[in-house]
């Protein structure tokens, strides 16, 4: 039997970022328990190593394209340099494309979507969204609606519709993104898988809260914070740590101001974050916005009941409310402490709470995850041989 042999394109791998992880799991999968020809394209960090432990069988070919070149030039220097850059990309990649032949070529939806379809090479062209429809190009800050971003935003959102009807597949992350891409008819879902499933779980006897990501206003650390003084008032003897980094001053202010620093803990990222989630009774997301929220997933994976806000897009495929986790109305603050709390007085809800989601999470292991990217693979490539 041929082996599967697909590309992925994308800009680096030194970065560590969402993308770059998921890409990683999969493709180590993909290639070692699978037995497919995985291919990584990329355009910068030719020199970096990848953040993400890559396996040898995974075959990376880098283009030197060196698009942060452009980062630190004026405007007009940029735009100029940013379309010599794209037809070289263009050239290269179709070059490429032609060399390796893999049956399927995969955009991250970076800047080969904007020519990937026009590439006549015969490989069956798909693209991943790892953010959501609503945050792809979020100018929603700006007040006027007819002012310049809004109205380049709409521009680009009208050339990427274009530029998705050309390939087969558009995968989103969630159902209830896959809704807003209304102009689309070929659009499936694939849930990003999760990166661990450890043997030790959580009693949830700790009287620890945690909240894990970067500190950036995406992940509502703020929200949580001042929800944390909520609930600090009523459970003094709880604490809430939350691993990250970021705008770290911005938060300790908050924190401090609140007088929260005993109980609120920003904690450096760390490598062994499973046993962070296990020592933990509580998990809470407080993001304005996901593309999945893949830190709910790890979380339930140890044994760790939610409180997430219903933000788009992710919590609400993921969390079965009421069974392993609680949804909040998205940025509401008394609500989220008042989950919070509910969740701190009921130890037998939380515990029961925490077994469920152990066992409801078992579907976004990477094996189950890997075969609804077999099966998509399958039926793409026989529909297209009829």
């Amino acid at each position: 039997m041929m082996k599967r042999k697909i590309a992925y394109c994308l800009p680096s791998l030194y970065i560590p970022g969402g993308m770059e992880r998921v890409l990683t799991i999969k493709a180590n999968y993909f290639a070692e328990v699978m037995g497919y020809n995985i291919f990584i394209i990329l355009t910068d960090g030719k020199e970096e190593k990848p953040f993400y432990e890559l396996s040898p069988k995974v075959k990376v070919i880098n283009l030197d394209i060196n698009y942060n070149q452009l980062w630190d030039k004026s405007f007009i220097r940029r735009t100029i340099g940013y379309f010599y850059k794209q037809h070289k990309y263009k050239k290269k990649l179709k070059k490429c494309l032609y060399e390796i032949e893999p049956e399927i070529t995969i955009s991250m939806l970076r800047r080969e979507i904007n020519f990937l379809g026009s590439i006549n090479d015969r490989s069956i062209k798909i693209a991943e969204i790892h953010t959501n429809r609503s945050n792809l190009r979020d100018f929603s800050y700006e007040k006027d609606p007819f002012s310049i971003k809004r109205i380049l935003a709409k521009i680009w959102m009208y050339q990427l519709i274009r530029k998705l009807k050309k390939i087969n597949t558009f995968i989103t992350l969630s159902n209830e993104d896959k809704d807003k891409w209304t102009e689309l008819n070929n659009v499936e879902v694939i849930y990003n898988p999760i990166p661990f499933f450890p043997n030790q779980i959580s009693e949830c006897n700790n009287k620890q809260v945690i909240a894990v990501g970067r500190y950036v206003p995406q992940k509502g650390f703020d929200l949580l914070i001042d929800a944390w003084k909520i609930v600090n008032q009523k459970h003094p003897e709880w604490t809430l740590k939350i691993y990250g980094d970021g705008m770290r001053d911005e938060l300790q202010r908050q924190i401090n101001k609140l007088s929260l620093a005993s109980s609120c803990i920003l904690e450096k990222p760390v490598s062994n974050i499973a046993d962070k989630y296990c020592e933990s009774s509580i998990f809470v997301l407080s993001s304005r916005f996901e593309g999945f929220g893949m830190v709910i997933t790890e979380a339930m994976a140890c044994g760790v009941p939610v409180v997430s806000f219903a933000c788009p897009c992710g919590p609400r495929d993921i969390i079965k409310e009421g069974l392993d986790g609680l949804l909040v109305e998205n940025g509401n603050i008394q609500e989220l402490a008042n989950k919070i709390n509910y969740l701190i007085e009921r130890e037998d809800i939380r515990k029961q709470m925490g077994k469920q989601a152990r066992i409801n999470v078992e579907r976004f292991k990477m094996e189950n995850i890997a075969q609804n990217w077999e099966q998509l693979f399958d039926n793409i490539i026989s529909y297209n041989k009829i």
